[in-house]
């Protein structure tokens, strides 16, 4: 299934979409808060199975006559990967790491698929970070690794945008990695039954039409299920919580010349079997 949520006039709503994407079916009837995905997914199996159903018997609004926002508005915590492509640390001449490198970004952040990444008036060095996106939907603590993606419910598109100038100068990462509009993700969260292997998943960034990175998520350093282990062994990942992977390499800062983002350019991150995700900067 490929789970939204989408505005329908005034109203913001959870939905999923139709088999051919090209319809969404409205589930407020099942969903505790009318636009709250995290807590539709703390419903757990009975939310998803009633989803899947409904597709089928239910009434469907063409697509064109809503729009998509981010699926997830209210996650508990966005946590963040860094340095985790064999491919990101070549072009920065960095060892591989012997540890896991976490930050984390706010929901303040989470920006709709086909919105635009605002640049700050504190940062003309906006880079971009095409990533994959693990979305939990069972809640967790001191998970086993050979259990952890029992604890997922599906993935998204995600661009973890950096002010690079910023980053740099305060010496870590949150304040440049979490002005607002600054984590678009979507367009949808594909279950995991959609998904073959998270670990063999194409990931392509285009900026203007241009392939800027191009790498596939067999070069993730430290997998996904050891990332999940890993991290709940300090903290219990919740439902709608979001896992963003890191960025392969071919990121704009470590160009020559480098590329940073401007006004008028349109970013795209490209997974397949995942999504699309498209956001202008302005």
């Amino acid at each position: 299934m490929k789970l939204v949520r989408y505005s329908d006039g005034e109203m913001k709503k959870i939905g999923v979409l139709s088999e051919d994407l090209s319809s969404v079916i409205d589930l407020s009837s099942i969903a505790p808060a009318q636009d709250s995905m995290a807590a539709f997914l703390r419903g757990g199996s009975a939310n998803l199975e009633n989803a899947s159903r409904m597709i089928s018997e239910e009434v469907h609004i063409p697509l064109n006559k809503v729009t998509l926002l981010a699926p997830i508005s209210d996650p508990q915590k966005i946590l963040c990967i860094g340095q985790n492509y064999r491919d990101h640390c070549e072009e920065q001449n960095q060892p591989i790491p012997e540890r896991v490198i976490l930050f984390a970004k706010y929901a303040t952040a989470i920006s709709n698929p086909m919105g635009d990444i605002l640049i700050p008036e504190v940062s003309d060095k906006i880079d971009y970070e095409a990533e994959l996106a693990v979305v939990i939907g069972t809640p967790g603590r001191n998970i086993p690794e050979e259990a952890a993606m029992t604890h997922v419910v599906g993935y998204m598109c995600a661009n973890d945008v950096t002010a690079r100038d910023i980053q740099k100068s305060d010496g870590q990462w949150t304040r440049g990695k979490s002005p607002d509009t600054f984590f678009p993700i979507g367009p949808y969260i594909v279950t995991t039954d959609e998904v073959e292997d998270p670990g063999n998943l194409d990931i392509i960034l285009t900026l203007n039409n241009k392939v800027m990175q191009s790498s596939n998520t067999s070069n993730l350093i430290f997998k996904i299920p050891y990332l999940i282990s890993y991290l709940s062994q300090t903290m219990t990942l919740m439902p709608g919580d979001i896992l963003s992977t890191g960025t392969p390499g071919g990121v704009g800062v470590y160009r020559n010349p480098p590329v940073f983002l401007k006004s008028g350019d349109e970013v795209e991150v490209t997974i397949p079997g995942v999504g699309s995700l498209k956001n202008g900067v302005a």
